[in-house]
């Protein structure tokens, strides 16, 4: 009722807003009648459209509800399929296992035999000449499917393969990476799975490159490899590594002198430069002593003619041409004098000498303890469970004690050498002073 109160109003806004012309009820309810009328029509016009859309409506529903029940119709079909193609499927799968019976065990060994093959040959050097060995293996030992004749056959010549190729000396050109790192293909003397070589350097393979390597360190033996190549004899002497490549890259790993020396460290680096100063002090000490022994030598043959070029000469011109000899205490004392003053530089050096020999070993036990000191606090920090850790860092901190004994030895030698010999110049001093005084004190000349 509401509603067509409100469509009433609507429709006679415009009626109102003429305000200029005025009606009387007649006209008024004759305008209200057809105005009444045109709106019953609209309202069955929009009646029967929408009584149309719903007959439409309902159609498409029919259509969706067909289309769901033969979309359901479909399912249940296909998965009647479903279930009875997975119990065919298990009826298969029933019907293999009893036909292949224990040739699933068999085929379990031949997997595990490859695999474990396949790590074996990891880093056999036979790899370079047949690299594709290793990848027949590995896809044989992760396979899941069984192995068909053609793949039993394979891994058979695979490792007849392998057995023929142990057994043979040739020489085949293969990649080889050089000290360089330059990559080229070179001809190679195999010697089996044990030792390869170039006309110039043993080789190792190195499985990470998938090559032979020239390794910066090489072994002795090369002259055998040598003859070998130039005299083309089948039977002749060649150096193997029967580790398969183990020694060789031992070999590689083992530090030099150069690296022993580095790895003493500061305290390691001290001990070698006072052992070079000790060193140098000994040399110039050994050069001084023989060249005043030859002097005092020469000076012995000419006693009448004293020189100042010696010690002994020197001592002689104390006494004078002609000698006081009543004065015996006196005449003693000058030559004691004389001596005194030849003996220091004589035995000049010496103390320094023994000390650096004595400072040597001390500095190296010095960085023997702090080696070992920072050996811990790392086994503190990284745990003790690699024992080439500990080994290592106790290797490095036992060089200084051998430098510090290498060291002190020969110094201890040189300086032990220089006080024998200053000590034996000095006794000579002292010899022929005696003489001396009693050769004043007989008046006779001194025999030769």
């Amino acid at each position: 009722m509401s509603r067509l109160l409100t469509l009433l109003f609507i429709g006679l806004l415009p009626a109102l807003a003429q305000a200029a012309e005025p009606l009387n009820p007649d006209q008024l309810l004759q305008r209200i009648r057809s105005e009444r009328a045109a709106e019953v029509e609209a309202m069955q016009a929009r009646e029967q459209a929408f009584i149309q859309n719903r007959s439409e409506q309902a159609q498409l529903l029919a259509g969706a509800t067909a289309a769901l029940e033969k979309q359901k119709a479909e399912a249940e079909r296909l998965k009647a399929e479903f279930d009875r193609q997975e119990a065919e499927l298990a009826e298969q799968e029933k019907l293999l296992a009893q036909r292949v019976g224990h040739l699933g065990e068999l085929f379990g060994v031949v997997r595990q035999s490859a695999g474990d093959i396949a790590g074996q040959w990891q880093d056999s050097l036979l790899n370079a000449q047949y690299p594709e060995r290793l990848e027949r293996l590995k896809a044989l030992a992760e396979s899941r499917a069984l192995p068909s004749a053609d793949d039993l056959d394979s891994f058979w010549m695979t490792l007849l393969e392998d057995l023929a190729a142990s057994g043979r000396v040739e020489q085949v050109e293969l990649p080889v990476v050089g000290a360089d790192g330059q990559r080229s293909v070179q001809p190679v003397l195999r010697i089996g799975s044990f030792s390869a070589f170039t006309d110039d350097a043993f080789l190792r393979y190195e499985s990470g490159a998938g090559a032979l390597l020239t390794p910066s360190r090489q072994p002795s033996g090369m002259d055998l490899v040598d003859d070998y190549l130039s005299s083309g004899d089948a039977l002749a002497t060649l150096p193997i590594d029967p580790s398969r490549g183990s020694l060789l890259a031992q070999l590689q790993r083992q530090p030099q002198l150069w690296d022993r020396v580095q790895q003493g460290g500061l305290v390691g680096w001290v001990i070698l430069v006072l052992g070079a100063i000790g060193l140098l002090l000994a040399i110039w000490r050994m050069v001084y002593l023989t060249g005043v022994g030859r002097a005092v030598g020469r000076q012995m043959r000419e006693l009448n003619q004293p020189r100042d070029d010696n010690p002994l000469g020197r001592i002689i011109g104390v006494l004078g041409p002609k000698p006081q000899l009543s004065d015996l205490e006196t005449l003693e004392l000058k030559l004691d004098e004389a001596i005194l003053q030849e003996t220091p530089p004589l035995e000049r050096g010496q103390p320094l000498l023994k000390l650096l020999s004595a400072v040597a070993p001390l500095l190296g036990l010095l960085g023997t303890v702090t080696g070992m000191i920072v050996t811990f606090q790392a086994i503190t920090q990284s745990g003790g469970g690699d024992s080439r850790l500990m080994a290592d860092g106790i290797s490095q901190a036992l060089v200084t004690t051998v430098l510090g004994l290498v060291v002190a030895i020969p110094l201890l030698f040189l300086h032990s050498l220089l006080a024998s010999r200053s000590k034996s110049l000095i006794q000579l001093l002292e010899q022929q002073s005696a003489g001396l005084i009693a050769l004043h004190l007989s008046g006779t000349p001194r025999r030769e």
